[in-house]
């Protein structure tokens, strides 16, 4: 249903919004890399259809205006040095699987091993350095980061259930896809019909070949500060749909996949776009969100399941949440064993570091129900019938 207001017209006017963004960096070159139509689609079903309340409005408006600016920054970056775009990024280590499955935990793990760059929060937040930042001190972008995520966690102290929130851990680089305007991170916000089937049509190439420069212009940064690693460690939910395409853009990049029954993880990851629905929205439907989130995970699913059967198997690697949640090295050391990656003492002593530092029990318990966002068992099993067969009831 149609839900074009005054407000929202006038919030996400395309020019306005483009030209704002350069009055406020004072640039003016977006680059070559396609996001215009990708941002007419965003912005048309923020004017036409999202049900934002007035924070809402002003918080989706503010996060269009830093994605541009973003562009703008990186851009300016790039032009002032070239040889960000020489950088070499080796076959990463890709983590992919259904929210809640495990896999910040397990990204973590495999990042605290010396011999691996990730991309902490502060950085898939901020990936172009403020003008103000050295080298050799403290970036000026961590603090920042820090306040937000203080901010958000008072805002909704839930959220400490759901994520384990740090500005300086690693995360995912969803939040680097937004900035292509091609990412799920605002059907997650508040409800955008148009966009999101929008999307679902999309080859995501020009996003991923986006998000590749922002690994350059990662490294980059890091190599200024001193830390050269072997290789990265990516990781989001969104990979899970795109295996192909991620494939082609990292070459020699290999998945590990990790895996929990969706009864559990779809109504988990739907109270957490939930939560976001309520901060954002003037409506906030928990059936309708968990419909979406069931329905995006069901389609990426399935795409990932026959991309996996188009490729070699050795490019893969399976984790279980429930056998990784308490011996999470042992199913890392399996991983190396299945890529050929030497666990090193080095590597073993700060895993053991970090799972003894970031035990679970440390936060919140996370609660919720199937009935909460209008779920039944058979309905789950029903539109997961071919993971669930082949991946998790063999070890029910």
């Amino acid at each position: 249903m149609p839900r074009a207001t005054a407000e929202n017209r006038a919030a996400f006017d395309d020019e306005t919004l483009l030209q704002e963004a350069q009055d406020n960096t004072g640039l003016s070159d977006y680059g070559t890399d396609p996001f215009r139509e990708a941002l007419g689609v965003l912005l048309q079903s923020l004017r036409e259809e999202a049900p934002l309340s007035d924070l809402g409005r002003t918080m989706l408006r503010a996060r269009v205006i830093e994605s541009l600016e973003t562009r703008l920054h990186t851009e300016d970056w790039i032009k002032r040095h070239p040889e960000i775009l020489d950088e070499e990024i080796g076959p990463p280590l890709v983590v992919v699987g259904q929210a809640r499955t495990g896999s910040t935990m397990l990204q973590r793990v495999l990042a605290s091993d010396p011999r691996h760059h990730a991309a902490n929060w502060w950085e898939v937040r901020f990936p172009a350095p403020f003008p103000q930042t050295r080298w050799d001190e403290l970036d000026p972008r961590i603090p920042q980061a820090e306040a937000e995520v203080a901010a958000l966690l008072e805002a909704d102290p839930g959220q400490a259930a759901i994520h384990p929130w740090d500005a300086q851990a690693p995360d995912e680089e969803i939040m680097l896809l937004e900035h292509s305007f091609m990412s799920y991170v605002p059907e997650a916000f508040v409800d955008v019909p148009t966009y999101r089937d929008w999307l679902t049509a999309q080859d995501w190439t020009p996003a991923y070949v986006y998000l590749k420069k922002f690994v350059q212009f990662l490294q980059w940064q890091k190599r200024q500060r001193g830390e050269v690693r072997e290789r990265w460690v990516l990781k989001a939910p969104n990979h899970l749909a795109f295996i192909d395409t991620l494939f082609e853009v990292f070459p020699g990049a290999r998945v590990v996949w990790t895996h929990r029954d969706p009864k559990e993880t779809i109504p988990s990851a739907a109270s957490m776009n939930h939560r976001l629905w309520e901060i954002y929205g003037d409506e906030s439907n928990p059936h309708e969100a968990g419909r979406q989130w069931k329905e995006r995970m069901a389609w990426s699913t399935r795409r990932c399941l026959a991309s996996r059967d188009r490729v070699s198997e050795d490019r893969f690697a399976d984790i279980w949440f429930r056998d990784a949640l308490p011996r999470p090295i042992q199913d890392v050391e399996r991983v190396y064993d299945i890529f050929g990656i030497e666990m090193t003492p080095e590597a073993r002593a700060a895993m053991e570091a970090w799972v003894r530092d970031n035990p679970r029990d440390k936060r919140p318990v996370h609660e919720y129900t199937l009935e909460d966002f209008g779920f039944s068992e058979k309905e789950i099993e029903s539109d997961f019938a071919d993971y669930r067969e082949r991946f998790i009831e063999p070890r029910l």
